[in-house]
């Protein structure tokens, strides 16, 4: 089912012009929530009237292939601003921000770090990073588990 389900938002927010950052499946077998972050693909911010659009066609398309059922949830949102690292793309789009990156080729398994770069060919990407000691990292991206972006409130 998920990739069945992967499938057919991704279909959908690519008729519409936005891409698929998260989709995660939560709740029970019997009542699943849905949730789905996406992005506009102009790069513009997204609005409440973007996701409702967005919620909208899914929902359609969900309840007529049965995909997930009868009683399911749906939620679609941005992906906020501890938005997830999954494809190497989003780390080139984010070099220079700070990340929380969990890869066993790091000290401890875990740490934040700051993008410096990405290397290599598709499928070989490799993510420089920079701890907080000011110690660069070679990351295979196929190494990293998890990858969010790193927010810190700042006084004003």
């Amino acid at each position: 089912m998920a990739d069945a389900l992967e499938d057919l938002v991704t279909t959908e927010l690519d008729s519409l012009g936005f891409d698929l950052v998260e989709l995660r499946r939560r709740g029970s077998r019997t009542r699943p929530v849905l949730e789905v972050r996406i992005e506009r693909r102009d790069g513009s911010a997204l609005a409440v009237d973007d996701c409702a659009q967005v919620s909208r066609a899914i929902e359609s398309r969900l309840d007529a292939t049965r995909v997930a059922g009868d009683r399911y949830v749906l939620e679609v949102s941005s992906p906020g601003v501890e938005r997830p690292l999954r494809h190497a793309a989003d780390w080139r789009r984010f070099v220079g921000q700070p990340a929380v990156v969990t890869a066993g080729p790091l000290p401890g398994g875990k740490a934040e770090v700051h993008i410096v770069s990405v290397e290599g060919e598709p499928g070989g990407e490799i993510a420089v990073v920079r701890d907080e000691r000011g110690t660069e990292h070679r990351l295979p991206l196929v190494d990293v588990t998890q990858a969010r972006l790193a927010f810190h409130w700042k006084n004003r």
